[in-house]
């Protein structure tokens, strides 16, 4: 088996039968096995993939279990070379297996990589291609320095706006959207943390695969489509309150002890600016 393709599903039903008939109407030279992690959606998804698609293995949650835990649990039963993590509202292309797979095979030193991502709308998903969140690069996203001046690397050290996004290079950081592993990637570094419930698991992941000596490898020959935002304008509060406590794991976990009190300080009372901002304004949304 060359690769696994993991797909967890939350109440996106029309969503992920989309996306697997994407991966499966696509044009590959390589054997593949599709997994889906369902959790507790209650939306008939695996009655539907097991009469649409019955060669797509299923596994079924009776709670919630988390982006991280359950792709862990796809993960445990990949036979693939490669493992892919793939978000259910996304449509991959005709070429995208093969070329993503055919780049991998051709450098055995990349650990991780992922190719272009675009909104429907065409333009650029910016979480596909990362620097870590250090305290300064999390700074000038977080207060719209980035926004401000989008072609300085100082200021753009996250979502690296300065660099062309046509153009392939290693990054620090893939999103979760679609992330290509290899095995023995995996296997060095072990799986994703399940502390991270849905946010930074990602960044997480790339940040032991990098410090393992691997590359991660942002390679734009082909794109998928990214339906994000398609759920509700208004977020519950437990995906804003997950969101931000990703920040408090990954800083915590990785750049604490790197950094001064007075730094410390400084991210948590940022992270926690950032998260009553961002309920203020989820409560805005709702009353209108």
């Amino acid at each position: 088996m060359d690769l696994s393709i993991l797909i967890v599903n939350y109440k996106t039903r029309d969503l992920t039968l989309a996306c697997i008939e994407s991966v499966i109407t696509s044009s590959t030279s390589y054997k593949y096995e599709i997994i889906l992690i369902d959790n507790a959606s209650n939306d008939g998804i695996i009655q539907a993939i097991n009469e649409q698609y019955p060669q797509v293995v299923t596994i079924a949650n009776t709670d919630n279990v988390g982006f991280s835990k359950a792709n862990n649990q796809g993960i445990r039963v990949a036979k693939g070379r490669y493992v892919l993590l793939l978000n259910s509202d996304t449509i991959v292309q005709p070429d995208t297996m093969d070329t993503m797979l055919h780049f991998m095979d051709e450098n055995p030193s990349v650990g991780a990589s992922g190719c272009k991502i675009v909104l429907p709308d065409g333009s650029l998903d910016k979480a596909c291609k990362r620097g870590f969140p250090t305290p300064s690069a999390s700074f000038y996203y977080a207060f719209g320095f980035s926004k401000l001046f989008p072609k300085k690397p100082r200021f753009n050290q996250y979502q690296l706006g300065y660099l062309n996004p046509d153009d392939e290079y290693p990054i620090d950081s893939l999103v979760g959207a679609f992330m290509l592993i290899r095995r023995e990637a995996i296997e060095q570094v072990g799986m994703l943390d399940e502390e991270f419930f849905m946010y930074g698991e990602d960044i997480d992941w790339c940040y032991r695969i990098k410090q393992a000596g691997w590359v991660n490898y942002y390679y734009p020959r082909t794109h998928i489509v990214h339906h994000k935002g398609a759920s509700s304008r208004r977020k519950p509060f437990k995906i804003i309150y997950e969101f931000h406590r990703a920040m408090i794991l990954f800083h915590n976990k990785h750049y604490r002890h790197q950094y001064s009190w007075l730094t410390n300080a400084i991210v948590y009372s940022g992270v926690g600016l950032k998260f009553a901002l961002s309920l203020a304004r989820n409560k805005l949304r709702s009353a209108r």
